[in-house]
């Protein structure tokens, strides 16, 4: 997946790096993540004939990795330069996440949020609230070229009649946005990011 990360690699100043900067990287990393899904899909297909996964399966397969590696959760090891490059990126964002944790601090629910960011390590509670709250915006970038496709399972309430697929860039066609967060299966048809990494 080093396509995925490369663009967060990227990122050299860690300093004046803030919650919008960050969600611009990620954002950025998987629309290219999923360029280049897209691109190879109908060679993979014709190579290896029907090989089970749609290319919006595909796609959140990758979304997930992505929601893996911002939430610090990345169990891939790789080979020894492949880990190399993500114990800097982890540490990159790391950083990353202690400012905007230190951003939080000094905001005007400072004190409640220190009682709910506890880990000043890792920020592990940080990075899934982050995650949970921008998931939306890295699914329509992954997304993006993806024109046409349809989701394999019926997760979309667009006639409120009631499951139906997403039949447009792997999204639903209701055109609402119900918000982001732990509510929004209507935007991002997938709870991939949800399910441990080893039983995707």
């Amino acid at each position: 997946l080093h396509l995925c990360s490369h663009n967060l690699e990227k990122i050299s100043d860690t300093d004046t790096t803030t919650t919008d900067n960050l969600l611009l990287e990620v954002c950025m990393a998987a629309k290219y993540e999923g360029q280049s899904i897209t691109g190879y899909y109908p060679i993979y297909q014709r190579k290896y004939n029907d090989y089970g996964s749609t290319i919006c399966t595909v796609l959140a397969r990758s979304f997930a990795d992505i929601g893996d590696i911002i939430r610090g959760k990345d169990l891939f090891l790789g080979n020894p330069e492949e880990i190399k490059q993500r114990k800097k990126l982890d540490d990159k964002l790391k950083k990353i996440f202690g400012d905007i944790y230190n951003e939080v601090m000094r905001g005007s629910n400072g004190e409640a949020a220190k009682k709910r960011y506890k880990d000043t390590d890792n920020y592990y509670e940080l990075r899934e609230d982050w995650w949970a709250l921008n998931r939306q915006d890295v699914w329509e970038a992954i997304t993006c070229d993806a024109q046409g496709f349809d989701y394999f399972r019926a997760t979309c309430n667009d006639t409120g009649q009631g499951p139906s697929q997403a039949k447009n860039k792997c999204r639903c066609n209701d055109g609402k946005k119900t918000g982001k967060g732990s509510g929004d299966v209507n935007i991002v048809p997938t709870y991939f990011d949800y399910v441990p990494q080893f039983l995707r």
